[in-house]
């Protein structure tokens, strides 16, 4: 039975305990949640990513002569190009991948190689290239594989030869892991069937941005350890192949539930919620690899971390987050149902005579298309309230400058007021590394737009006592045993979002409505959902701030009163 074990490329990635619950048969008729709009979204506009670039690979290697990129004769773009569709039957798609190996086509689009059952693997990729000596696989994927640097094995996004590929000068490799173990995948089940390129193992993905293919040695000691991606792939592998094998044959679990980030998003987590709630599991409140330091040494349950003294108390060997007083603390947080408890006896929070909230609104790496800013405190000659600065144009645009632009204008303007009166100013926003980011980006990007500050100027502010991270005072001086999220911290101050689905997921659905994205007519009444969205969330820093700085200190217990 073990046999029928099958792992795609995306199991070595996931958590232990989703790989064992996806071979377990006893949860073959759980109810799973419906998809979720935000998911399926994604995957769409990967979709449409794939072969919009697909048609560009076409146009460059083919031209109206006939003629593909090899300088060879062919009769048509299908005579370079086997294009597979994906809405096939697995069958099908197996059977017309196999006819296109037979016919050595150059390029293989949308292959799905036929299952291994002796290695135990299954799956396909977006492009298989043919080289002299065999296939080499090639990922399309909708996020940014570059940064600014130099380094990069890179050819132009139309060159597939990765025989071509040499160290560019304008761009290194970003870390993305995923991608590096997909093409491991990959390359196992090409060597299986006699397909891989021989030689050194290489892989090639095409990026967001969609201007090189950046091409991956997977025997290069570029992991920890100095380990290739072949080698941790293997080693991933086998441990997911043990897990998921003792849960198709009824054996001992090798992986039970622990909470991790992926859970947030994981269709199997009701589950593992049900499980871990009734054993009071430690994960609830410690996470990763600690809590699995703390099972190490026989503390399994939050009722045994609370009972620790934090005052005594060494804390397990390789423990990472934070204090380990800490982790008792909102273990008792966690047993009194309080969400936050203050780590220190006085709150504070810096204040201004002129006050900023600051919140950025982006469409994922497209870019920023709404800076929203809520002015209060004392009257410097600007109106005071909500104003937002905004592109309804489909990112990515220039017109995205412009917004950048009159935001930071304003924004400046409010500053030398306060200072040329001789009064403080101070901006708030919660978690900068977001707002900061955009702000970087906006000046590389588009740094010679009129009214983009230098990068030298944005340093400065943010370097400033004038820019204030709420999630930074909150993490500083509270203890939170559901999460530090704004949507979690901002109701225990009394405040609540207009919109009962108000969140970064959500807003991204309102967003394509907004601008048209789909072929639509752009929808003003989602323009005016994300304004209000906005809004909220300058409101709830606001709020925020004058709570910590007013009733947190009577209204939240003191950790060491627990």
């Amino acid at each position: 039975m073990g046999n029928e074990v099958l792992l795609d490329a995306g199991a070595v990635s996931r958590c232990r305990r989703r790989v064992h619950l996806e071979h377990d048969p006893a949860m073959r008729d759980v109810p799973l949640p419906p998809p979720d709009p935000t998911a399926q979204q994604r995957i769409a506009d990967a979709t449409a990513h794939r072969e919009a670039i697909l048609q560009r690979l076409i146009d460059a290697t083919t031209d109206a002569a006939g003629s593909d990129a090899m300088g060879r004769d062919v009769t048509s773009a299908d005579a370079t190009w086997a294009r597979i569709p994906r809405d096939l039957p697995a069958a099908d798609r197996v059977r017309l991948t196999e006819e296109a190996f037979a016919e050595g086509t150059r390029f293989i689009w949308g292959p799905l190689l036929q299952a291994d059952p002796v290695g135990h693997r299954r799956g396909g990729v977006d492009l298989l290239v043919r080289t002299a000596t065999g296939y080499v696989p090639v990922l399309v994927v909708r996020h940014r594989i570059t940064d600014r640097g130099q380094g990069a094995p890179t050819t132009g996004l139309t060159d597939l030869d990765p025989a071509h590929r040499t160290p560019d000068e304008a761009r290194k490799v970003r870390s993305q892991p995923r991608d590096q173990l997909r093409l491991a995948h990959l390359r196992r089940m090409l060597q299986t069937y006699g397909r891989a390129e021989t030689g050194r193992a290489v892989g090639g993905v095409i990026g967001l941005d969609a201007d090189v293919v950046v091409w991956h040695d997977l025997t290069a000691g570029t992991w920890p350890g100095g380990r290739s991606a072949l080698a941790e792939y293997d080693a991933r592998f086998a441990d997911r192949l043990a897990v998921a094998t003792a849960a198709a044959t009824g054996g001992e679990p090798l992986a039970m539930p622990s909470r991790v980030l992926e859970c947030r998003r994981c269709p199997f987590w009701p589950t593992c919620e049900v499980q871990l709630t009734e054993t009071r599991d430690v994960s609830l409140v410690v996470r990763g690899e600690d809590a699995g330091e703390l099972r190490r040494t026989g503390v399994s349950t939050v009722d045994k971390l609370a009972a620790l003294d934090p005052a005594a108390e060494a804390p397990p060997m390789n423990w990472t987050g934070g204090t380990f007083a800490d982790a008792i603390m909102l273990a008792r947080a966690w047993l009194a149902g309080l969400t936050v408890v203050r780590r220190t006896p006085q709150v504070e929070v810096p204040r201004g005579d002129v006050e900023v909230d600051v919140d950025m609104e982006s469409f994922g790496d497209a870019g920023a298309y709404l800076w929203g800013t809520l002015l209060s405190g004392a009257d410097i000659g600007v109106e005071q309230g909500y104003r937002a600065f905004a592109t309804w144009e489909p990112l990515p645009t220039t017109d995205e400058a412009r917004s950048f632009a009159e935001f930071w204008a304003w924004f400046t303007d409010v500053r030398e007021r306060t200072l040329a009166a001789g009064l403080t100013f101070r901006a708030y926003c919660y978690n900068a590394l977001a707002e900061n980011r955009w702000l970087f980006g906006s000046v590389e990007r588009f740094g010679d737009h009129p009214g983009i500050p230098t990068k030298k100027d944005v340093q400065s502010f943010v370097d400033s006592d004038e820019w204030v991270d709420l999630f930074r005072s909150v993490t500083d001086q509270f203890l939170c045993s559901r999460g530090k999220g704004l949507k979690v911290i901002a109701p225990v101050a009394g405040f609540r979002w207009r919109d009962a689905e108000a969140g970064g997921e959500a807003s991204m659905r309102w967003y394509r409505d907004a601008v048209g994205m789909d072929g639509e007519t752009p929808d003003d009444t989602q323009r005016e959902r994300l304004l209000q969205y906005n809004e909220d969330d300058v409101l709830a820093t606001k709020a925020l701030r004058e709570w910590m700085s007013d009733r947190a200190q009577v209204e939240v217990p003191f950790m060491l009163d627990l």
